[in-house]
């Protein structure tokens, strides 16, 4: 009996999923467990296997295509084999007999994921927040365009097919450059977006190609188009919506305070000298964040429509800006972990996120988010909340100014912080102490090993 191969919810706030790439061509003999294609979901790139064994009979749904979760898209069985895949009576789904005609969804057992967890229900493991989306930085469009001329040959597949990311070959085939010339550094050989970067730095000049056209500027005069319509990918649909889903419905406030770095500087200076860790200021922050969210439980919280869930748990989520939009990795029990723990975490965080390789659980379930802006020059903004999350702390940059210290003018490193607050779970008094304790412990650094 064939067995209809499903759109599987591969992460807790998928709805649909766009097929980059089938890894398993029709006639190809296929065991439980192999990979049959990439899917980009609504924060990353990951697999789509196979639950049951036989052969691929037939794609349902080409390359490219997007799925609504629960979809067929392909057709497991026996050679010979009717592939039909259309809906026929009688065939099974992802190992599960379908009822009648039409459209089969496939029960989350089936698929082999679990459910996204019942708002309402106490958790070990929070629900997803979603990609926070208006502190995104577009800090690529300033980036040089990849040319034709790299330096070393990719890594293909058998078969003579280039090892590349989803991401990697939308921006070559926009630039026009031939991924066969380029250097994967990615895992096994795959090209990565960052080797097309990489590879334009090292290009003769005048070697440049345009820009991707979502970012090119408006066109040149006697142009055959005024526009380019860009199709929306998974993550910044996602954004566009959960930008609705924040803005409009949450009452949010913002505080704002200055704080002296002086001491934090010195700080992270002598600690880098002394153990040479590449500790950062984002990861000072983070963790003088999750210190004081111990100290005021009212602001470590989610609002939940009948009720506000205070969690006991510090999970830190913090905001890293991709290719297509914002993706906020969290840092678990960031409290209970020492700063070179903290370092190391959000590096590799970091790091998958652009790749688009974190898992459903690396990018679920923080109670509290910081955005940090301060390396791109911006000295103030303000986010937009994560929800359920009720508060999202925005950074500026450290940047010297005179002050006012003893009747003297002086010179001091100052950075600001602007806290958004949801009012529904969050006071004006309650978010001005939290800001008041973290401000604190970042201008007495010593408070943080305490």
């Amino acid at each position: 009996m064939a067995t209809k191969v499903v759109m599987e919810a591969l992460s807790p706030t998928m709805e649909e999923g766009r097929l980059v790439e089938w890894k398993k061509q029709e006639g190809e003999p296929v065991a439980v467990g192999d990979v049959l294609a990439e899917v980009e979901t609504d924060k990353a790139v990951m697999e789509l296997v196979a639950r049951a064994g036989g052969t691929l009979l037939k794609h349902i749904v080409e390359a490219g295509s997007t799925v609504p979760v629960s979809e067929p898209v392909a057709v497991i069985g026996e050679p010979g084999e009717d592939g039909g895949g259309d809906g026929n009576r009688g065939s099974k789904v992802n190992g599960q007999r379908g009822g009648g005609g039409g459209k089969t969804p496939a029960p989350a057992e089936a698929q082999g994921t679990q459910p996204a967890p019942d708002r309402n229900q106490p958790t070990s493991m929070p629900p997803a927040p979603p990609a926070q989306a208006a502190t995104e930085s577009r800090a690529a469009s300033a980036r040089p365009a990849a040319t034709v001329s790299p330096p070393a040959a990719a890594v293909a597949q058998a078969g003579g097919r280039v090892k590349a990311s989803p991401l990697a070959r939308r921006i070559a085939a926009e630039r026009g450059v031939d991924l066969g010339g380029v250097s994967g550094t990615g895992p096994e050989g795959r090209i990565v977006a960052r080797d097309l970067e990489e590879a334009g730095a090292g290009a003769q000049p005048g070697a440049v190609l345009p820009l991707p056209t979502s970012r090119r500027g408006p066109p040149a005069p006697g142009a055959e188009q005024s526009y380019t319509d860009v199709p929306l990918t998974q993550i910044r649909k996602t954004i566009a919506r959960r930008l609705a889903q924040s803005i409009g419905p949450i009452p949010t406030f913002y505080l704002t305070s200055e704080v002296d770095m002086e001491r934090a500087w010195e700080a992270r200076e002598s600690l880098r000298a002394a153990t040479e860790a590449n500790v950062s200021f984002n990861d000072i922050i983070i963790k003088a964040v999750a210190m004081a969210l111990r100290q005021h439980p009212a602001c470590n919280a989610w609002w939940q429509d009948d009720h506000i869930r205070y969690w006991n748990d510090v999970h830190v989520s913090m905001a890293v800006a991709v290719e297509e939009g914002l993706i906020t990795p969290v840092i678990r029990n960031t409290d209970q972990k020492v700063l070179r723990e903290i370092a190391a975490e959000s590096k590799d965080l970091a790091a998958r996120a652009r790749e688009r390789r974190l898992k459903p659980e690396e990018y679920t379930g923080g109670t509290f988010s910081v955005s940090n802006l301060g390396m791109l020059d911006i000295d103030e903004f303000t986010a937009v909340i994560n929800p359920p999350e009720a508060g999202i702390l925005a950074v500026g940059r450290i940047v010297q100014k005179p002050v006012a210290e003893n009747g003297q003018v002086v010179l001091r490193r100052r950075m600001r912080l602007t806290m958004s607050c949801d009012h529904r779970v969050i006071d004006g008094a309650t978010g001005a102490q939290f800001l008041q304790t973290l401000k604190g412990m970042l201008e007495n650094p010593l408070a943080l090993v305490w």
